[in-house]
């Protein structure tokens, strides 16, 4: 039996994360620090921020999602671009796009840390909203909404707080994913657009 990619990163990342909990000079050497890539050039660190957690809950979390929405993008790609490897290169500039932000408004802060894989969640839930708006997703796996109705709040939501600053989430991470996320696969296949409008336009059809 053939893993899923995304089953693989999943694991990947629960291994990697595991061990930076266990010592944090490696969480710390792993995780987005946009002073040290400015620096010390330390690029690497806008890819394996992506596989390390502040904590358990918020691996649990990132890693619920993506074993729930990734089996179904991996199948959308698969249809799409007809190479596996395409969903990897999406999945680690899904990670990329999202630090980007907080690099660059962070660069000269020297106690600026970032970490989680939320921007490419984010980028696999909003692919899947492009793909299928009244898909139903349920908000802390209790409140059940409209797929594009999330993604409006959620956007929403994440502008806003990624303005108002503060708090332990990087909340321009979640933004700029979920942007990804839109723009992707549109850049590739402009009718996923049409297609969006036309299940917007049509709902009924759509929604048992």
């Amino acid at each position: 039996m053939t893993l899923s990619i995304s089953l693989v990163i999943i694991i990947i990342t629960c291994l990697i994360s595991y061990t930076a909990l266990q010592n944090y000079d490696q969480l710390d050497k792993l995780s987005l620090q946009p002073y040290m890539v400015k620096r010390y050039n330390q690029y690497y660190r806008f890819i394996t921020s992506g596989f390390v957690h502040a904590d358990f809950q918020h691996l649990l979390f990132n890693m619920l999602t993506l074993y729930f929405f990734g089996g179904f993008i991996e199948r959308v790609f698969a249809q799409l671009f007809h190479n596996k490897m395409v969903y990897v290169g999406y999945y680690l500039l899904g990670i990329i796009v999202a630090n980007i932000p907080s690099y660059i408004k962070h660069r000269d802060n020297s106690y600026y840390s970032s970490l989680g894989a939320s921007g490419a969640i984010s980028a696999i839930v909003f692919t899947a909203i492009l793909v299928n708006p009244w898909a139903s997703i349920y908000l802390f796996f209790a409140l059940k909404l409209p797929a594009v109705v999330y993604g409006v709040l959620f956007l929403g939501i994440s502008a806003y707080m990624g303005r108002k600053g503060g708090g332990n989430i990087n909340h321009d991470a979640h933004l700029w994913g979920a942007l990804f996320g839109l723009i992707f696969p549109l850049i590739f296949h402009p009718e996923l657009g049409t297609n969006f409008l036309y299940m917007i336009m049509h709902r009924s059809q759509f929604v048992q």
